[in-house]
C-alpha cells in the first residue's frame, strides 16, 4: 500500500490573483491551500526558527460581513476558500472602477465589494464556484464540531465582533475571544496556538485586529486575513486589518499529496 504524505511549498508573489493561482496549480486536487485554521495548527506545531513562524502568510480564509434576511449583520468566515477562492474573482476586483461608487471594486478601506446575491448565498454556505459548505453558528462552534471539514464557514454577530480589543489583549483573554476563535479552527485549536506564541518569548499580551467599528456594515464585503511573523519575533504584530492589497510580496501556502511507495523483496 503506498503511503500518504503532504509537501507544503511556499508562493512568493506580489501579485494576489497570480499567487493564488500558482499556489492552486500547485495543490492540484487533492491538495489545499493553507487556510488561517491550517497556518496557526503548522505554527503550533514547528520549532520556533521554523520560516512558518518567520515570515508573513496570506491565508485561504475570509471574512465578510453581510446582513440576514431578519436584517441582523453578520461576519462569516469561510476557511478554505470562500467567495474568493479562484483567482478570477480577486482579478474582477483588481480591475474594476477605482471610484468609491463602483459595485466591483474596493471599499474605502481596501476590502473587496461583493454582490447581494454573493453575499445570500454565502450565508447558506452557497459559493461561487458551485461547493455548498457547512456553515456553523458560531455558539455552536465554540462548543466544538467533531470532525471538521477543510471548507467549511462560521456565523458570528457583527455585535460580538465588534466589543473584541482591536489592539492588544492578554493571551488568557484571547484564548475566549470570538475573532481569535473562529479564526483559530475552535477553542482547543486557539488555545494551542497561543500557548505556542506565548512561550516563544513568554510575552504577556499578543496583537488582533478587527474592522468591525469603523466599516460601512452595510455595503456587502469581504476581508483576507493575514498572518504576520518576522525573525525574532519583532514587529509581528502589524496593523493590517483592513487590507486585501498588500504592498510587501503575497505569500500563501499550498500543500499537495505524494505517493511513497514502499517496496520489499521476498
Amino acid at each position: 500500500m503506498p503511503d500518504l504524505r503532504f509537501e507544503a511549498k511556499i508562493i512568493f508573489e506580489p501579485h494576489v490573483p497570480n499567487a493564488l493561482r500558482r499556489a492552486l496549480e500547485y495543490a492540484g486536487e487533492d491538495g489545499f491551500v493553507a487556510s488561517m485554521p491550517q497556518l496557526l495548527h503548522a505554527r503550533a506545531n514547528a520549532p520556533y526558527d521554523n520560516i512558518i513562524w518567520n515570515t508573513w502568510f496570506t491565508s485561504y480564509t475570509e471574512e465578510s460581513v453581510v446582513t440576514t434576511p431578519q436584517g441582523n449583520h453578520v461576519v462569516v468566515a469561510v476557511h478554505g476558500g470562500g467567495i474568493f477562492s479562484s483567482p478570477e474573482r480577486f482579478e474582477q476586483v483588481y480591475r474594476a472602477s477605482v471610484d468609491r461608487s463602483s459595485p466591483d471594486g474596493f471599499t474605502g478601506q481596501y476590502a473587496g465589494k461583493i454582490s447581494d446575491k454573493e453575499a445570500r448565498d454565502v450565508l447558506e454556505g452557497k459559493l461561487p464556484d458551485g461547493t455548498e459548505i457547512p456553515v456553523y453558528q458560531f455558539d455552536e462552534f465554540k462548543r466544538g464540531i467533531a470532525d471538521l471539514p477543510i471548507r467549511y464557514g462560521v456565523i458570528l454577530d457583527v455585535e460580538i465582533a465588534q466589543k473584541s480589543t482591536r489592539g492588544y489583549d492578554p493571551f488568557e483573554v484571547l484564548k475566549d475571544e470570538p475573532n481569535m476563535i473562529v479564526r483559530a479552527g475552535g477553542v482547543e485549536a486557539n488555545a494551542a496556538y497561543l500557548d505556542k506564541a506565548r512561550d516563544r518569548h513568554n510575552t504577556k499580551i499578543m496583537g488582533n485586529w478587527h474592522p468591525y467599528n469603523r466599516i460601512d456594515l452595510d455595503q456587502p464585503q469581504t476581508r483576507i486575513p493575514f498572518l504576520a511573523g518576522n525573525e525574532g519575533g519583532m514587529c509581528t504584530e502589524d496593523d493590517d486589518d483592513d487590507l486585501m492589497v498588500m504592498t510587501r510580496n503575497t505569500v500563501w501556502v499550498a500543500t499537495r499529496v505524494s505517493t511513497i511507495w514502499a517496496a520489499s523483496l521476498r
